[in-house]
């Protein structure tokens, strides 16, 4: 799979410095990572892996409402994403604890960035190896990759703002996703008054993917609710 791909991975930091969540936050978006969050508590962090589903999770081990031993088992309890534990705390028996209990890897503070960067790459390339970047629709293909549609023998390009917006509905194929949501796939952390923007980039997306624009039948409007992605043979 091509690495620039798994840079529209959704990266959770959970850090009680502040400084330290940025530091790290401008490392992976120097690399090219586009979807970061943050967190600095245990609860915040719960909460974030819960409603936003994070694909990996950098950890640090000392938190204000508890540690990240005691996190990294409670977020097993209900999802298997990859985690890297990121900390000061070097001792063998803290890298032992956290590896034994079945993280992906440990470092500790300080590091370096290029070194953070490249163990990333590599959970998520052992992690999301089997995906398939390309997505068959009904009557087209989207090329992640290469940010384009395929139609008809001919390549649309996608602008960086729809190439967000298809992602975040092929992460939740078959499922609904909200205007907010997609209004933050596309627009950050502060999506609100983006509505009339999103339904633009809704009208041009379909023209691009749906053999008939009018009567779509790939993406799809849920009335009062939001929209969700159909791919082929579902």
């Amino acid at each position: 799979m091509d690495y620039d791909y798994l840079k529209y991975k959704k990266i959770l930091i959970v850090d009680d410095e502040a400084d330290l969540r940025e530091m790290v936050t401008s490392i992976l978006e120097q690399d090219g990572f586009k979807t970061i969050k943050t967190a600095g508590t245990v609860a915040e962090a719960l909460k974030i892996c819960r409603d936003w589903e994070p694909d990996l999770a950098i950890l640090d081990v000392m938190l204000p409402d508890g540690n990240g031993f005691s996190l990294f088992e409670q977020m097993r309890t209900f999802t298997e994403v990859p985690v890297l534990f990121l900390t000061a705390r070097g001792e063998d028996e803290d890298k032992l604890k956290g590896l034994g209990l079945g993280a992906d890897d440990y470092m500790v503070k300080p590091f370096l960035p290029k070194e953070l960067s490249l163990r990333i790459g590599i959970i998520l390339r052992r992690y999301y190896k089997g995906e398939d970047p390309i997505v068959q629709l009904a009557g087209s293909q989207i090329d992640f990759d290469r940010a384009e549609v395929i139609k008809e023998n001919k390549h649309f390009p996608l602008t960086a703002k729809e190439h967000d917006i298809l992602l975040a509905l092929y992460r939740n194929a078959g499922r609904i996703v909200t205007i907010d949501q997609l209004c933050e796939a596309a627009w950050g952390d502060n999506p609100y008054g983006y509505e009339n923007s999103l339904m633009a980039h809704i009208r041009r997306i379909r023209e691009k993917i749906e053999a008939n624009p009018s009567k779509p039948v790939s993406l799809i409007t849920v009335k009062g609710l939001g929209y969700k992605l159909v791919l082929a043979g579902k």
